[in-house]
């Protein structure tokens, strides 16, 4: 049997040399000697569509900065605008294979964009991919541009871009906690301090106290995007502006606005814009944060479900799967279990942004890659996370009403509900009694004469005991010594 005959190719040459690039490939040499280069992650940056957007975004509105302002032809910007156009709504995606972490600050993801746009025009204009004479990826799509302006304002458009998923998602776990905070309002349970019984509270107020906590990230995490709103088009290598014409910037940011819907800035000072990464690390920071109080909240569904015989057992998680390959019918909590490994590999992430932050040096930072890279796997990651986590698992929680009920009549915690009628020595004593009979605060107290049973239930209600109904008059001290002695 003949051998099958080699896939088409044309030859496309850098200062380095020639490549043979597949015929029907829209990235150029350029890309193939980064794909060649950087076998590192097996991960293309075609992983993170918001980065191609944002990437396309920029393009997009440098041609119509550059046609606007005469230093390009309105045939090859216009070109250049309708394949960037079709990139931003989602083709030629999988045209984006340079690996997510690379060497050279971005210029290879600035080139594979350079190039696929550059291809993508001139088909559309009837012309064979390759023909650079016609259209080039450096002196048209690149025009008045550089990698070192382009790539930090395409990772900012793609991961503000990105982070709005991610609010929606947060705020929709945040409504899930919320339904259950209503559902559980009635359910008195024991509260805990430092893994010890603390006093009585409503399983309400404890899954509300999640949802409010969530929303408190949403408001930080929409604070420090607004870090990611100010840009450095213009500035070109090192912030000088060199090769751009003096009406670029300001055109430039005006068009990027509309394309993008983002309230863009110019930064002030462009040299220590395009050097300074730190709008990245505040950023990545409140994304810790988000995860680290996410994490807390899963390792309190994991011990509130602990059990089911022999743990708090207070709720039900949803069964999931089988939890074990050699106890049978174990069920384990699954859906905490992977968002805690999501907030570690986020922290984990913002060590890596915070060190690539430092090692920038002079008037450029060449770690941007795998800045771009560990923030947009963080927003990826945790979106994702957050979605099973409500769908498998808040919104189908339910309470052990009778586990919960028995423990709180077994509590002696309910007994710091009675110290503003019997004061804290006489509580106190009390407490002890009931610890080493397991007799029932509220007997204890009717049988010592302190309180009639009608006064002790009203105190000990859901309301008292949760705090929704407060007690501030003025009370009679009574004395541990003043008991009537068993």
């Amino acid at each position: 049997m003949a051998a099958d005959a080699p896939a088409p190719t044309r030859t496309e040459t850098d200062s380095i040399g020639s490549l043979q690039i597949p015929t029907d490939a829209y990235y150029g040499v350029h890309t193939l000697r980064a794909e060649q280069n950087f076998p590192i992650t097996k991960r293309a940056i075609a992983v993170y569509p918001d980065l191609i957007r944002g990437l396309a975004m920029v393009k997009q509105a440098s041609a119509r900065a550059n046609k606007e302002i005469g230093v390009l032809d309105a045939e090859r910007a216009d070109l250049i605008d309708a394949a960037a156009q079709r990139v931003i709504d989602g083709e030629f995606h999988d045209q984006f294979i340079v690996g997510v972490i690379q060497g050279g600050a971005g210029t290879s993801t600035n080139m594979n964009a350079n190039e696929v746009i550059t291809n993508i025009a001139l088909e559309m204009a009837g012309h064979e991919k390759g023909d650079y004479a016609f259209l080039s990826p450096i002196d048209h799509t690149n025009r008045s541009q550089s990698t070192n302006d382009v790539y930090p304002t395409a990772v900012k458009i793609g991961l503000s871009l990105n982070l709005l998923s991610l609010l929606d998602e947060l705020d929709l776990l945040r409504k899930s906690f919320l339904g259950k905070a209503g559902e559980f309002h009635d359910v008195l349970k024991v509260g805990r301090t430092q893994l010890q019984d603390a006093v009585p509270m409503t399983l309400g107020q404890e899954f509300h106290g999640f949802a409010t906590t969530l929303g408190e990230d949403h408001k930080r995490l929409t604070e420090n995007a607004s870090l990611l709103t100010e840009i450095n088009m213009g500035a070109t290598a090192i912030g000088t502006g060199i090769t751009t014409h003096a009406g670029y910037a300001p055109t430039v940011l005006r068009h990027l606005r509309e394309i993008s819907g983002l309230d863009l800035s110019t930064a002030t000072d462009l040299v220590e814009a395009t050097s300074d990464t730190g709008a990245f690390m505040s950023f990545s920071s409140s994304l810790k944060r988000n995860a680290i109080k996410l994490s807390k909240i899963c390792n309190d569904l994991r011990l509130l479900s602990s059990g089911p015989q022999a743990g708090l057992g207070e709720i039900n998680l949803p069964a999931m799967q089988a939890g074990s390959s050699i106890m049978p019918g174990k069920v384990n909590p699954v859906i905490p279990e992977a968002v805690n490994q999501v907030a570690f590999a986020v922290a984990g992430s913002d060590v890596t942004v915070t060190m690539a932050v430092e090692a920038g040096q002079l008037q450029l930072n060449a770690f941007e890659p795998v800045i771009a890279h560990s923030i947009f796997q963080s927003i990826t990651w945790m979106r994702q996370a957050m979605w099973t986590l409500r769908v498998n698992c808040v919104d189908g929680i339910t309470a052990n009403r009778e586990r919960l009920g028995a423990m709180v009549g077994a509590s002696v915690g309910v007994v710091t509900a009675l110290t503003p009628f019997i004061g804290y020595a006489a509580s106190a004593a009390l407490a002890k009694t009931a610890l080493l009979t397991n007799r029932n605060i509220a007997d204890l107290v009717v049988e010592a004469g302190l309180m009639s049973r009608e006064e002790v239930m009203k105190q000990i209600s859901p309301a008292r005991l949760s705090g929704l109904e407060t007690v501030t008059s003025a009370i009679p001290v009574i004395a541990a010594e003043d008991l009537p002695q068993s």
